[in-house]
């Protein structure tokens, strides 16, 4: 620990993960912690929220639970205000939710296509709504959302893709509307990193060997790799870096066809 993120107030959404393991979020959560923040552990499963509890507790940390689901106004506006009334402020939204989406625009129905936008996108912006009036009223804060180099590559994944686009243009509009505020907003591109999401159903080795050798390091990457990433861009290093989208895939884009 050496303190990267004293005396800040964070939210992180998603904070649990999907099934054992560590997830973007949960990593991201355990990591603001180690650093000297409170991190409030916003999921809507709080069961999944409490186990990140749990961790950061446990090495000493300082957090609590909060059970929402980010495609509510209200329930955002409720997370917000939970932060800020138990710690005084507001510092760093890492907006972490997002769903997963197979198959062309021919294969999802309207409601499909739907679903994928409240949560992956409409989401993000509720959740950094309700936060930017707090951050602002503080002298300013970091936002980190989370995208996909789907995003770049859509390979059979089009809505999925498609929201993760939009997560990247929200990015770009909301570090330009609110910089004078004082208020950084960055991406992160994850590749294909080994987390409880990735593997839920069930992956086979030679599904998991194909996508670590998918990338030009031959490394398999993970939650962590995302977290350590959320944590740099949430912390004051990152003071004049905003409007970026980061790629952290091991290379992938660099030889993917």
């Amino acid at each position: 620990m050496s303190g990267r993120m004293d005396g800040k107030v964070a939210i992180v959404t998603g904070a649990g993960s999907s099934g054992e393991g560590i997830g973007n979020g949960r990593a991201a959560a355990i990591l603001f912690a180690r650093e000297g923040a409170r991190v409030l552990l916003a999921d809507r499963r709080i069961d999944a929220a409490v186990e990140t509890q749990r961790i950061i507790e446990a090495e000493g940390g300082a957090c609590a639970a909060f059970e929402a689901d980010v495609t509510d106004e209200g329930q955002c506006d409720a997370m917000v205000a939970a932060a800020v009334e138990r710690w005084g402020k507001l510092d760093v939204l890492q907006n972490n939710v997002g769903i997963g989406s197979r198959g062309t625009v021919l294969q999802n129905s309207a409601a499909d296509w739907e679903r994928v936008m409240r949560v992956n996108v409409t989401g993000m912006m509720l959740a950094a709504r309700a936060a930017i009036p707090a951050m602002a009223a503080g002298g300013g804060g970091a936002i980190v959302n989370i995208s996909s180099i789907a995003a770049l590559r859509p390979r059979g994944l089009t809505p999925y893709a498609t929201s993760k686009g939009a997560v990247e243009a929200l990015t770009r509009g909301l570090a330009a509307d609110h910089a004078r505020e004082g208020i950084r907003v960055n991406c992160i591109e994850p590749g294909p990193v080994y987390t409880p999401m990735a593997y839920a159903g069930g992956m086979s080795d030679e599904i998991r060997e194909r996508r670590r050798t998918a990338s030009p390091l031959g490394i398999e990457g993970t939650g962590w790799d995302i977290g350590y990433a959320s944590l740099f861009l949430a912390s004051d290093e990152a003071r004049y870096i905003t409007g970026v989208v980061l790629a952290v895939d091991g290379g992938v884009l660099l030889t993917s066809r």
